[in-house]
């Protein structure tokens, strides 16, 4: 298990600098934008105090350094959290990432886990029925809200809770933009009621978008594992079919399950930029669709860098966990050994 864990850390941190590096490429070298042209307005001020800005600002991004020193830094400010300063804020991007990352982790991790809580019963709850009206119901169900786009069912939902609510009784059932009012309140529990009132709609309609996902692959890999022999075995044992479907079906589809989930964290960052631009909610998919739209590069590179961390690290934690409930993925890697 030991070698098995140092192969894969070790791959992931490769993995991790080559995608940094093409991070740097793409932006600096490939596609490269002057700050000055998104930070000074056109043609504004004297000639000679124009000159004096724009060498200010390339000084202060170190533009007028060799390539080899950009890219040393570049590195230095990724792997050490810093990130550099924003184009359009002239800001440090650590300040505003950790803030808008909080809320996007808020919104996207309850919703993640609850689309989870609800899919993944489901869809065991319609394997153990196969070809009953419940199953056919799940599948329908599922097919329908995985196909409808998500902003779809945002618009829609806004659209009756919002707009309609307003017009019929006179105020919306829910809050239409932010995540929490202004000014907030005072009282922590408050507080907290306030903040889950203007999350509850954006949750609710990711989850109804995600959760037909979740239930047909728990569906799908369940109705797998229950033909499987030692399945017939334990039935032909007589034990009851709570005990095979839980003990024995579900508990070898975890490792596919947890890769899965694994796999689905890294979406926590970037995951929800339609959500928030449609919701007006101040995280991390807003801001880096601004940035990506202003030429904000030092914001999107640090967003794809954290996007790419969180994949690599989710691989890796899935490998492991993989590790750790099918031992033959680990024996296999050893070569055998």
């Amino acid at each position: 298990m030991r070698g098995y864990l140092i192969k894969r850390i070790v791959v992931s941190l490769i993995i991790l600098w080559i995608i940094a590096s093409l991070n740097f490429v793409i932006f600096q070298v490939v596609s490269p934008v002057s700050p000055e042209n998104t930070i000074l307005p056109p043609g504004g001020g004297t000639d000679e105090s124009m000159r004096e800005a724009r060498a200010m600002l390339r000084r202060l991004y170190g533009l007028d350094d060799p390539i080899y020193v950009r890219y040393v830094k570049y590195v230095q400010n990724m792997f050490t959290w810093n990130f550099g300063v924003s184009f359009r804020s002239m800001k440090p991007v650590a300040g505003d990432l950790a803030w808008r990352m909080s809320n996007s982790i808020l919104l996207l991790g309850v919703a993640l886990v609850a689309t989870i809580l609800v899919g993944i019963p489901i869809g065991i709850f319609a394997a153990s029925r196969r070809g009953s009206k419940l199953d056919v119901g799940t599948i329908g169900a599922g097919l329908l809200t995985w196909g409808v786009p998500t902003f779809f069912i945002q618009l829609l939902a806004l659209l009756v809770f919002s707009y309609y609510a307003y017009v019929t009784f006179g105020f919306s059932l829910f809050p239409t933009r932010g995540i929490y009012s202004i000014p907030p309140p005072a009282d922590p529990l408050t507080f907290i009621a306030d903040v889950a009132w203007h999350l509850a709609l954006p949750v609710a309609t990711l989850v109804v978008a995600g959760f037909g996902s979740w239930a047909l692959y728990t569906r799908s890999v369940l109705l797998e594992t229950l033909t499987q022999d030692y399945i017939v075995t334990a039935r032909a044992k007589g034990l009851d079919e709570r005990t095979v479907l839980y003990r024995h079906a579900f508990r070898a589809t975890l490792p596919p399950i947890v890769t899965v989930v694994a796999l689905a964290v890294p979406g926590i960052v970037t995951g929800a930029m339609i959500t928030e631009y449609l919701f007006s909610l101040p995280g991390i998919g807003q801001w880096y669709l601004t940035g990506l739209l202003s030429s904000d590069y030092p914001v999107v590179q640090a967003v794809l860098f954290i996007y790419a961390l969180l994949t690599i690290f989710a691989n890796l934690f899935a490998d492991i966990i993989y590790g750790v409930l099918d031992p033959r993925i680990r024996v296999g890697q050893s070569g055998g050994r």
